[in-house]
């Protein structure tokens, strides 16, 4: 009987049988726990349907206000689009283009590249450049933060509240009912659009020799597992043709040149005011740990904890964690190695919430837009602070935990085929090696 696909767990490299799962459940790595793949009970076309009302909410999240506020008698509709055109207009150009990368350009990318996905498989016939697409897609998927900057518009409201007269938009509405959908469809990533097309037979599944003395490697952007040459570090993927390595090259270095580039750029970001509030009687400059405090004394303590976990401990116990993974990666045995890629999950969880400050000053340049009365201009400590985000995700993103699991008795090489094993309540059952 010919055996399941091939796939092998992004953090340990073990190689799995891809075995037929019950609807919402999840098959997870037998060594490390990693989720492997899942399967939903949303069938083809459901997705279709959920991307499609996605981008009906995404254009009237952006087209309304999401805030409508009174002051003196003047009037401004805060939007996502008028926030990026005003700070783009007073000259903070990298802060403009920045977050409207990751608050619109990309979950607006994000969404027609998997319509586009989802359509082509449901016809049975895959374009071209479908590689190219699933590429890209799988390269933007980390970068939208329509989540984070959600959160960012319930901070800007509580932050302006007191300033003036506040109504809320059917923006904000959007934006909630988006950010529960966007966080549904990321289930739908490249790797889960290409088995589609693989169960649909359009596209070649991996079924590479596994037999002693045959190596393999895994593209980190289709899936895809293939047998590579003995002593063979990089090569092209047969499938997506992406530029695949067996493990990510110079790892160290990289990682150790991002992070500290990140702790020097964190100096600025934390010390530069992020915005600067301008009024009829003068103008003030509020630091990062400036808006907790002033978040406290408005009796928002809730609030003040969230910024001060995202725009402090996160970006810090990032850098800490990657740090200690560095350090300590010739640590061996099954069980350090467990903690490792818990700790490494758990930097890849948290990696793009540090945002929450950048849109939250980029909202209020919105909100508080009356000339002669109140305007709120960006600070370079955002600027700052956005780059520390990048360069963690980075970091994190060129790391690579499989090398900790190369000096165990396993490795992704022939004889290794695992069963994976498979829950409905998200717990890892024990799993068991195929014969």
């Amino acid at each position: 009987m010919k055996e399941g696909p091939v796939v092998a767990c992004e953090h340990c490299a073990t190689l799995h049988e891809r075995m037929p799962i019950e609807p919402r459940a999840i098959a997870t790595c037998t060594c490390c726990g990693y989720v492997l793949y899942r399967r939903s009970s949303v069938s083809l076309n459901g997705w279709i349907a959920l991307v499609v009302a996605a981008l009906l909410v995404f254009a009237i999240a952006n087209y309304f206000p999401i805030a409508i506020l009174n002051l003196q008698g003047m009037t401004v509709q805060a939007s996502l689009p008028e926030a990026l055109w005003l700070t783009w207009r007073q000259g903070h150009l990298l802060l403009a283009v920045m977050t409207g990368m990751f608050a619109f350009w990309l979950p607006l990318m994000q969404l027609m590249f998997v319509l586009w996905a989802l359509l082509s498989i449901q016809s049975g016939r895959l374009p071209g450049d479908f590689r190219y697409g699933m590429r890209f897609l799988h390269w933007i998927a980390p970068w939208s933060m329509v989540p984070v900057l959600m959160l960012g518009v319930i901070v800007a409201l509580v932050k302006f509240s007191s300033l003036a007269k506040l109504s809320i938009g059917p923006g904000l509405w959007a934006f909630g009912v988006l950010t529960f959908m966007l966080t549904g469809l990321s289930r739908v990533t490249a790797h889960r659009l290409w088995r589609y097309a693989e169960d649909a037979g359009l596209v070649q599944a991996p079924h590479p020799n596994l037999s002693p003395g045959r190596v393999v490697a895994s593209c980190s952007s289709c899936g895809y597992v293939q047998n590579i040459k003995p002593g063979t570090e990089a090569c092209r993927c047969e499938r997506c043709h992406a530029r695949m390595h067996r493990r990510k090259p110079n790892p160290v270095s990289r990682v150790w040149a991002l992070i500290i580039t990140a702790s020097i750029v964190y100096i600025p970001a934390n010390i530069l005011p992020v915005m600067r509030l301008r009024t009829a009687v003068g103008e003030s400059a509020h630091t990062i740990l400036g808006g907790v405090i002033e978040l406290w004394q408005l009796g928002s303590w809730d609030l003040a904890v969230i910024v001060f976990v995202a725009s402090v401990v996160v970006p810090m116990t990032k850098l800490l964690a990657l740090m200690v993974l560095m350090v300590n990666r010739h640590w061996r045995g099954s069980t350090v190695q467990r903690q490792r890629t818990r700790l490494y999950e758990l930097i890849e969880f948290i990696g793009q919430w540090s945002m929450l400050d950048v849109f939250v000053v980029i909202l209020l340049t919105a909100m508080a837009d009356f000339p002669g009365v109140s305007q709120i201009i960006a600070g370079p400590g955002a600027a700052s602070f956005g780059f520390v985000v990048i360069l963690t995700m980075f970091a994190a993103m060129s790391y690579d935990p499989r090398r900790g699991w190369d000096q165990q008795p396993h490795a992704l090489e022939a004889g290794a085929l695992q069963s994976p094993a498979s829950s409905t309540s998200g717990q890892i059952a024990p799993g068991r090696t195929q014969s």
